[in-house]
Formats: C-alpha cells, structure tokens, sequence
C-alpha cells in the first residue's frame, strides 16, 4: 500500500484507475516484512537506508524491493497473479494473449480466472506437477523446461529491482521453495555476480529449512535465507498501540 505512485499505477484511463480502484496493490506484504525485520535484526547499523530484495517462494511466489524498509516495487499487483511463475498461478501474462484465447477458444471470465489460478505456472509449463521438488526429480523435458522458465523469470525480476534500487545490499530468500530448495536459489543468483552476488556453494546446499548467511565472506550483496515467520508479524502489528488505541 506503500508503494510510489510509479510503481503502483498501470498505464489506464484514470477515470476508470479512480472508480474502480485499478492500481497494483501487491501481495506476501506480510511475508516480506517477517524477512526484512529479520535480516534488520542482524544489521541494525545498515538498516536505514539498505536496499533490499526479498524474495517469498512457496506455493505463491512474489519478490519485493524495498530502500530503508519501505517497499518501491513489487511483482504482484491487482491480484496475485501478476508476476513470478507459480505453482498453479500463471504469473506475468499478455493480456492480448488472453484476449485472444478467449475470442478464439470462447473461453468464459470465470474459465479465465480457473485456468490463470489453478491450471498454469508449474503445473501448465510441465503438465506433471505443481511441485519444484518433484519436477527436479523427474527425467522429463516437460519438467526442465517448467523449471528453466521458473527459474528465468525470477532472475529477470531480481535484475530489474536492481536496477529500480541502483544495487542492492541485501537479497533474502524465503518460503518453502525459498527455505528448501538449495539448486533453486543457486540458479536464480547464478548470473549475477557481476552485482556483488555470489554464494558459497557449500553452505547453500547445507542450507534446508534452516536460517543462514549465503554470501561469500566479504562479498559486497548478503545473500540470506530466512524463515518466514508471518503469524509473529500479524501478532505484534494486532497488539500495537495505535491498533489497540
């Protein structure tokens, strides 16, 4: 709710942007926050002006950037489906391409939505499963592909908040593909040493489920992993004064 109006408006009419309230709202707020505040507890001196990129991938999958703690650009707008590949959720779509289908196949809003929601990201990509553990494990090419696009488009918007924050001092993984899944953390990061990310590969692969540092002593990016902790953010916020008040 946060975010500038750069990064929250899409490029409509403002009359129907101001009626029916059309804006990139963002979503995993919660999630991102519970990273933040955990990586600022270890980096009190830093965490005033530090340039941040949290990265929640579960079931759901989103990526914040955010300067000082407060967020400047996020992967989910209107609803969840903008964005990262998913488990079921299609991510970033043209809306020409739905548009076309459902001129061309007389697909119902209401299919749209079931397709968009449940039948793409993983799921769609590989016609095998929703699951980034199950799809390494499978020899198919349907599943490395599904993967490779997974992994892609993370990188591609991991490159582009950095840009939006001129760097970044902090990278954070988190959620249940984020906190378990080490070769999908090193795919995602494995091009972008030239930004001051690099990991080491062997604390990464011990790293399951499991809080730690990744980066190289000395490397000029941190590279953490965090586990998310939403329901402790969600209890403090209820429990605040001005909430209470």
């Amino acid at each position: 709710s946060d975010m500038p109006l750069t990064a929250q408006s899409y490029a409509l009419p403002a009359v129907l942007r101001e009626k029916h309230g059309v804006r990139r709202y963002g979503f995993h707020g919660i999630a991102h926050q519970s990273m933040l505040e955990s990586w600022q507890r270890r980096q009190p001196s830093a965490a005033k002006e530090a340039r941040v990129i949290s990265l929640q991938l579960g079931a759901g999958c989103s990526v914040t950037a955010s300067i000082g703690g407060q967020p400047v650009e996020t992967s989910m707008g209107f609803s969840p489906l903008e964005g990262l590949v998913m488990a079921t959720r299609s991510g970033d779509v043209d809306p020409g391409a739905l548009l076309y289908l459902q001129t061309r196949c007389g697909i119902s809003p209401s299919e749209l939505m079931d397709l968009l929601n449940r039948q793409s990201g993983l799921l769609g990509l590989s016609g095998i499963s929703a699951n980034v553990s199950e799809l390494l494990a499978s020899d198919l090419d349907a599943a490395r592909i599904a993967l490779d696009v997974y992994c892609h488009r993370i990188t591609r918007y991991l490159g582009a908040y950095l840009a939006v924050l001129g760097g970044a001092d902090a990278i954070l993984f988190g959620g249940g593909v984020g906190e378990n899944v080490p070769v999908i953390r090193a795919r995602v990061l494995a091009t972008l040493g030239f930004a001051g990310i690099t990991i080491d590969p062997d604390i990464n692969n011990r790293c399951r489920g499991t809080e730690a540092m990744l980066s190289v002593p000395g490397a000029p990016v941190q590279v953490w992993v965090f586990a998310v902790d939403e329901a402790r953010v969600m209890a403090r916020s209820a429990l605040s004064p001005d909430v209470m008040q």
